[in-house]
């Protein structure tokens, strides 16, 4: 069988499976096993036993024969079977991590078929057909099935060698590397106010062209759009660009901000990049290309420092090391038509930067659900249930259903926990404090919200 991993030429992916013998010969350090929810063993069943310790030398030389020889030779023949046969029946659940990520970029479904049939064995249980790679990221997440040791290095080599461009992304840091995975799209490393450049990427926008409301034509004003407010100055910046773009470093109101969009995720952020402590730099953030969870993985282009999107934080990097959390603006979800008539002095970014483009994955590509891993979903809400999500003051995460608060917004009603108090603006809700301060809340998915604030409280009427 002759394997084929991407469009990537094999040659080039030599280097990054031979780091794996160093992988195989470190011993596993022992892990506690967490408690799962009940919900997570009704969806996905019981999870299998996890060994400890150091894997024997014959396994080490069956992992060998079957994952990096058979991809350096390009053939598959009766010793990797044999070597197969072997990594099966070692029933070490450990080992699908490996297979995860390097079916991420396999293309040949025959081998994808093989590669399942194995993450099978290995997790005792038989994996539903259809999306191979997705079925089994999702078991392994939901699981909580432990990495072995040197993951890292061994999940750096495989990526960095697909696209060189991540060789500065994956280094330590705070960060679950198990749940990292490809998006199908190229790092965009171009540097700041280069964005006209073009690029096999995700196109972030810097310092975008914006427009007013009046000049503003080709919106239609039942487009959706996210709109911001930052010392008195309004901006809106259209979703049919945001898809496009997805990323936007902007100065709205004398402050900087980055602001992200991530599509699968249904939600956008404003964080301001300025007022940092003394020596930083401001971030001037771009899409890596990376997932976590289905969230957008982005990260800092000047020091390559990577940000969980959803807090804000940098997790790796120069900018982890000085543990920067960048603090948020409100972003209100809500249709250019309210938005314009609320704030008629808005200003809207132009046309030209949608490039051409008109997509709806909101109501197209995702409308059936997450497209990649999330592992388990809260089972609170549906998972793609539009919730307004803030932290309080406390420190607690809370979301609120916006169907539901909507509603009870617009029938006079008062909505609030702790500190945190709704609002309606232009059409749609922000949170703010007890004297109106912006308190930086945004629309999301509940999957979203909920993976990333696993204790998040739930608002209820």
């Amino acid at each position: 069988m002759a394997l084929t991993i991407g469009s990537k030429p094999r040659s080039l992916l030599v280097a990054a499976l031979a780091t794996f013998s160093l992988f195989w010969s470190d011993a596993l350090r022992a892990q506690e096993t967490k408690p799962l929810p009940s919900y997570v063993i009704q969806q996905f069943g019981t999870p299998p036993a996890v060994p400890q310790g150091p894997l024997s030398r014959e396994l080490q030389a069956a992992v060998k024969t079957a994952f990096i020889d058979s991809m350096t030779q390009s053939t598959w023949g009766r010793d990797q079977e044999l070597a197969l046969n072997t990594i099966q029946e070692s029933n070490d659940p450990r080992l699908a991590w490996i297979i995860s990520d390097l079916m991420r970029f396999v293309s040949s479904n025959r081998l994808n078929r093989v590669l399942s049939g194995t993450a099978s064995q290995l997790l005792g249980k038989q994996l539903p057909s259809g999306n191979h790679w997705q079925t089994l990221t999702d078991h392994l997440i939901a699981w909580d099935i432990p990495a072995p040791p040197q993951y890292l290095q061994a999940k750096r080599a495989i990526f960095t060698n697909v696209v060189p461009g991540w060789d500065k992304i994956f280094v330590e840091g705070d960060i679950d590397w198990r749940l990292v995975s490809w998006g199908g799209v190229l790092i965009d490393d171009r540097p700041y106010n280069m964005t006209d450049e073009l690029c096999n990427c995700i196109p972030a926008a810097d310092n975008p062209e914006v427009s007013s409301a009046a000049a503003a034509t080709w919106l239609k004003d039942s487009d959706i759009v996210f709109g911001i407010e930052v010392n008195g100055e309004y901006r809106a910046y259209p979703r049919r660009i945001m898809e496009v773009r997805e990323m936007v470093n902007d100065t709205l109101g004398g402050r900087n901000l980055g602001i992200p969009y991530c599509t699968l995720c249904g939600a956008a952020q404003a964080y301001f990049t300025d007022q940092l402590p003394a020596g930083v730099q401001r971030p001037v953030l771009r899409t890596s290309g990376l997932l976590i969870r289905s969230n957008k993985v982005m990260y800092d282009v000047n020091t390559f420092s990577v940000f969980d999107t959803f807090l804000g934080k940098a997790v790796t990097g120069p900018l982890h090391q000085r543990g920067l959390k960048l603090k948020q603006a409100s972003v209100v979800t809500t249709d250019w038509g309210t938005w314009k008539r609320a704030h008629p002095q808005t200003t809207v970014l132009v046309e030209a930067l949608a490039l051409g483009r008109d997509f709806d994955f909101r109501n197209g590509r995702d409308a059936g659900g997450p497209i990649f891993p999330v592992g388990d979903v809260d089972p609170r809400l549906p998972v793609h249930e539009d919730v307004i999500g803030v932290v309080t003051a406390s420190g607690r995460p809370v979301a609120f259903q916006r169907s539901k608060a909507f509603v009870a917004l617009q029938n006079g009603g008062q909505i609030a926990y702790e500190n945190v108090r709704l609002k309606l603006d232009a059409g749609g809700i922000k949170a703010v404090d007890a004297n109106g301060s912006d308190l930086g809340s945004h629309q999301a998915f509940w999957f979203a919200w909920s993976q990333f604030h696993p204790r998040t409280a739930l608002w209820s009427q």
